[in-house]
């Protein structure tokens, strides 16, 4: 995603949430916009880390918490751009959103 940005001459920020952290307001965005199923990486080594009764039980209201917690459960990228949460990076999407 970060080279097609380059590439295509799009400005943006980079924000790893290893480094940098998470904001609650904007996670809470994300899952409301994308919804949980979408935004919790579910291949990830941290899921498969995780209990199975976190597994069993995630659910929309738990699931802030659990990515508050777990930051690398977030699939990546995470492209913001004025009212639109894209999840996961696909050029055809990237090229109609910039186009």
């Amino acid at each position: 995603a970060r080279r097609w940005l380059e590439d295509n001459g799009q400005e943006f920020t980079f924000h790893d949430v290893r480094t940098d952290g998470l904001d609650k307001t904007e996670v809470k965005r994300w899952l409301r916009e994308a919804g949980f199923e979408v935004v919790v990486n579910k291949r990830s080594t941290t899921w498969k880390q995780l209990d199975d009764v976190q597994k069993d039980g995630l659910s929309e209201a738990n699931s802030l918490d659990l990515l508050l917690a777990n930051p690398t459960l977030i699939k990546r990228p995470v492209l913001t751009i004025n009212n639109t949460v894209l999840v996961g990076f696909k050029a055809d999407q990237y090229q109609a959103i910039f186009n």
